[in-house]
């Protein structure tokens, strides 16, 4: 894990190798400031995989809260309503 961490300093003069670094490793470069993380590089295939993780998360804590709030429909009324919407399908 380490080895994913570097001064701004690598940074800047490194920008390429840190890019290169996340694209090969698939993981975070946390990027330090005093010692302190302060930015992370992450390569795009990770960051999109992460962006659709959240947007599951997101619908399934949606789905949970209309669940808890009771706005369901059973699943022979969703039937018959298709069925009613769509004679012919």
């Amino acid at each position: 894990m380490s080895e994913n961490i570097h001064p701004i300093s690598f940074l800047a003069t490194n920008p390429n190798d840190v890019v290169k670094q996340a694209q090969a490793s698939q993981e975070p470069v946390m990027i330090t400031i005093d010692g302190k993380v302060e930015a992370v590089v992450q390569d795009a295939v990770s960051y999109q995989k992460t962006q659709d993780q959240l947007t599951m998360l997101r619908i399934l804590a949606f789905g949970r809260q209309q669940i808890e709030e009771g706005k369901v429909t059973d699943h022979h009324d969703f039937v018959a309503q298709l069925k009613a919407e769509y004679p012919d399908g």
